[in-house]
């Protein structure tokens, strides 16, 4: 029997397995909202993550921080060593009371060319940051500033916006919030998102013909839930 304690885990992991940049490039064509329907309706982060302009649009991998409450230490580590691409995810615990990055950190991301922020705390410089042109999403905005000195980690499994988010998993941001999808399931989705545009675009052509207003489903549906007998429409 060995009785020497194993190392500690660093608490920050350099390399990991990112989704691939053709699944990002095919996915980043979908809403949101498809990706989420075909997904099962699920990895959807909580409303409070919002776009900070409704025509920010964001695809990537997911790179993950955890951080203490109103410091932003490791996402500075975070963004040293983040690639191209990528998408900072940031477990920042809904904290308000200030502000965990402004246009100084979140033009450095741009000039890095990092595919964006989403970030479960508050920004500030919002004006600055419409204006930049740059994908951020946040809880909301505060002037005051963070600390930066408490310890986090980095690539570690996350919750962000009640999501859990595992580094390398696909990340897709629009004007409805943001969705990710496990790395290993995101490219099998891809087709079956394609299919859910397809039947969609054809039922909005039947509504805008006057076509087939109330859904096929709809009576069976109430059938089965009880609220028609059978034989009974509506």
């Amino acid at each position: 029997m060995n009785d020497k304690a194993s190392p500690p885990l660093s608490d920050i992991r350099r390399e990991f397995e990112r989704v691939t940049p053709e699944v990002v490039r095919r996915a980043s064509a979908f809403a949101a909202s498809i990706l989420a329907d075909v997904a099962g309706r699920r990895g959807t982060l909580d409303g409070r993550v919002a776009p900070l302009s409704p025509s920010m649009r964001l695809a990537g991998p997911a790179f993950t921080v955890e951080v203490r409450a109103g410091d932003n230490l490791m996402i500075h580590a975070a963004m040293t060593m983040a690639r191209p691409g990528d998408i900072l995810v940031v477990d920042g615990k809904g904290d308000r009371t200030c502000a965990l990055m402004g246009s100084i950190m979140l033009s450095a991301c741009k000039k890095l060319g990092l595919g964006g922020v989403v970030l479960d705390g508050a920004v500030r410089d919002t004006e600055e940051l419409r204006a930049l042109g740059f994908p951020v999403y946040a809880v909301a905005a505060n002037p005051n500033g963070p600390t930066k000195s408490v310890p986090g980690r980095i690539n570690w499994p996350i919750s962000c916006g009640g999501t859990a988010v595992q580094p390398g998993d696909l990340v897709v941001g629009d004007a409805d919030g943001v969705v990710v999808i496990e790395r290993e399931k995101a490219g099998s989705l891809l087709d079956l998102a394609q299919k859910k545009v397809d039947d969609e675009r054809s039922r909005l052509a039947d509504i805008a013909a006057g076509r087939n207003l109330s859904p096929a489903w709809l009576e069976a549906t109430l059938r089965a839930a009880g609220v028609l007998k059978q034989g009974e429409t509506l």
